[in-house]
């Protein structure tokens, strides 16, 4: 069986920042996809720790990457919300990535997992700041992800519930307190590859 190929797209989140390269969850879920008999390439990652969707944008078009993928994700936005940038800006700027992870899926869409963003504002590193008003910010970018993903037919994934549940409990969070933990990552990397799993067998 010729092994499947996966490109990550995102941020922080899909980097693994604090934790090792092999506990992020583009990292996770392909382990667990070749466990299941689906053998997948180590994947592609594109992503960097405080990308905005621009900054997201950019990094694709200087990257190197191969034209089409079997799987792509992409996870982007809490860094627009962290800096307070318009929900108007994120919205046109997420569909340029979201028609650019399609293009990677050989114009697949269903071969494209839009995970939502995780409320950061639930961490300890939020101690101080207004975290009803981040759940409301991060709940509105989370609309447009979901909105968006649903009319380019692409899936979409919630984590954001279960992070929300997880993201004051220390075996959960990474070393600074904020980013998830290898823990969390697997909950996410399993929620993924059940729904790749469904695609894969169609």
């Amino acid at each position: 069986m010729t092994n499947f190929s996966y490109l990550a797209l995102g941020d922080s989140y899909t980097i693994g920042e604090k934790v090792a390269f092999d506990d992020n969850f583009p990292n996770k879920t392909v382990k667990l996809l070749t466990e299941l008999g689906y053998p997948f390439y180590l994947p592609k990652i594109i992503a960097k720790t405080g990308f905005t969707t621009e900054e997201l944008i950019k990094a694709i078009e200087q990257s190197n990457t191969i034209e089409f993928y079997d799987i792509v994700s992409l996870l982007i936005g809490v860094n627009n919300q962290y800096r307070g940038y318009s929900l108007a800006e994120f919205k046109i700027e997420f569909e340029q990535l979201l028609q650019r992870a399609i293009y990677f899926a050989d114009n697949k869409p269903k071969r494209v997992f839009v995970l939502s963003i995780p409320d950061w504002g639930v961490t300890p590193f939020a101690e101080g700041r207004n975290r009803n008003q981040v759940a409301v910010e991060i709940d509105a970018y989370n609309f447009i992800c979901a909105s968006s993903a649903n009319e380019y037919k692409t899936n979409f994934i919630n984590i954001t519930d279960m992070q929300r549940v997880d993201g004051a409990r220390a075996e959960f969070l990474a070393a600074d307190g904020l980013h998830p933990s290898a823990e969390e990552y697997e909950k996410w990397a399993v929620k993924l590859s059940y729904k790749i799993l469904n695609e894969l067998k169609v």
